[in-house]
């Protein structure tokens, strides 16, 4: 069912039953007024017929009789009923004489003054009236004719009502959850026009401040960032796809040309060496891509443990001493001395922290002169700071804000070899432990890389 039927339905049933409610009490509280003023009106003729039977300290009961042939009753099918203190029938105003109440129930009037109840046919009220030293017992029923008319005609009248009100509030909830759910339907065909093809630069109508427009916001905060994703992802496609046919093609050339004719020792031996210098760098590229890759993944998805950051950096000196072909050297300090292993200690991936200060360390040393990277450690309440620092080249100042994109180089850096992936997985791996990293760089002096981690 859809949203707008369901408003409609909602808003028709809860409004209905408060209609019934109300005209359920409507009713009942008639009818309880009905009740009470015809009880009311029943006491009052007992009295009064009372009042006129005792006359002189005697019960003359012949004026009732007077008075009942020669005028009309007051109430519909009214019966008197007449009774001195001894329960004997004074008075009846049925033809039926034989009638007679109960003694308890006389009994009952006598020692309460009053009584009444509901019968079948009608209210009955009982009233024990005493007049100096004469009492009677006068029992008055009737049958409220024109009340329970009137109770009928209320109760067709509130029906009425209530068929007319459900009619009317079909119509106009069935009017309002279509206004209301406009700006979604209208949200709903925006969407459905939204592609891979189009994405770029496209947004949804916002207007107002309510909930709609909200979730209008944020979908366009949404769309804008899937662009940048698919724009990433394109351009990563784009870049990675070039990156590996470079160093291919110039093998497969290479080996073309070697293989047209008959080469001298020498000769293959330099081929051999040239091939071998692309493969080794297809191969740094293909890690650099697989660890890019990686590097996407959520942070759920690691096996993440206590890893002391200080001896994770002093196994860099062996590794990047594999790694490079020329002699390189790291030198770590401490800025303070920690009192225990938990201020050095950050909780998260070894493998990726490894990666993290591999490249850092490896960019420090390739880019110094002397290819001398300087790693310093500190910590603070909360954090690992980790500075590594190279006398190289520097990076501009209009470039230093692209060096973390994916396959960007400087334009200084471009005889030096690499791919420009090191520095973003870097970011990411910060990234995935909460960390950040932050860069300054002065150019022709050198570059310093500051990574913040959160420690145990």
């Amino acid at each position: 069912m859809k949203i707008k039927y369901k408003i409609a339905l909602y808003y028709t049933l809860s409004a209905t039953l408060m209609l019934v409610a109300f005209a359920v009490l409507a009713y009942y509280f008639s009818a309880k007024s009905r009740k009470a003023e015809y009880l009311e009106r029943l006491e009052y003729r007992a009295r009064s017929i009372a009042n006129v039977i005792i006359e002189d300290g005697n019960v003359k009961v012949d004026l009732l009789r007077k008075l009942d042939r020669t005028t009309f009753q007051d109430l519909y099918k009214e019966t008197i009923l007449v009774y001195n203190p001894d329960y004997d029938l004074l008075y009846s105003n049925l033809k039926d004489t034989t009638i007679r109440t109960h003694p308890s129930l006389l009994n009952f009037i006598k020692e309460n003054k009053l009584y009444s109840y509901d019968k079948g046919s009608g209210e009955v009220v009982g009233v024990y009236y005493t007049e100096g030293d004469v009492s009677v017992i006068v029992i008055v029923s009737s049958f409220d004719k024109y009340g329970f008319q009137n109770l009928q005609n209320l109760s067709q009248i509130l029906l009425l009502e209530l068929i007319t009100a459900v009619v009317v509030l079909v119509g106009v909830g069935y009017f309002f959850a279509r206004k209301m759910v406009q700006p979604i339907d209208q949200l709903v065909q925006q969407v459905d026009s939204i592609n891979a093809n189009n994405m770029e630069n496209t947004q949804v109508a916002v207007k107002g401040k309510d909930e709609i427009a909200k979730l209008g916001a944020n979908f366009n905060t949404m769309l804008q960032r899937l662009s940048e994703s698919f724009h990433l992802q394109k351009s990563f496609v784009s870049n990675a796809s070039h990156e590996l046919r470079t160093p291919l093609a110039a093998i497969i050339s290479q080996l073309q040309v070697t293989l047209s004719k008959d080469r001298s020792k020498e000769e293959y031996l330099a081929l051999l060496t040239s091939v071998l210098e692309d493969a080794e760098n297809l191969s740094d590229l293909s890690n650099g891509l697989l660890q890019l890759a990686q590097s996407e993944m959520r942070q759920e998805e690691f096996v993440l443990g206590n890893v002391r950051i200080d001896e994770l950096l002093m196994e860099m000196t062996t590794l990047i001493r594999l790694k490079q072909k020329t002699a390189s050297k790291v030198e770590i300090q401490f800025i303070k001395v920690p009192d225990n292993d938990s201020l050095v200690t950050c909780y998260g991936n070894e493998n990726l922290l490894k990666v993290l200060f591999l490249n850092l360390i490896d960019n420090a040393c390739k880019f110094s002169e002397n290819n001398t990277a300087q790693v310093s450690i500190d910590f603070f309440t909360k954090y690992i700071m980790v500075q590594i620092k190279d006398t190289g080249i520097g990076i501009p100042a209009d470039e230093i804000n692209k060096i973390f994109e994916p396959f960007y180089r400087g334009q200084n850096a471009l005889q030096i070899r690499g791919h420009g992936l090191g520095l973003s997985i870097c970011k990411k791996i910060v990234q995935i432990h909460n960390g950040h990293i932050t860069v300054t760089s002065t150019p022709a002096e050198g570059t310093t890389f500051t990574v913040i981690l959160p420690h145990i």
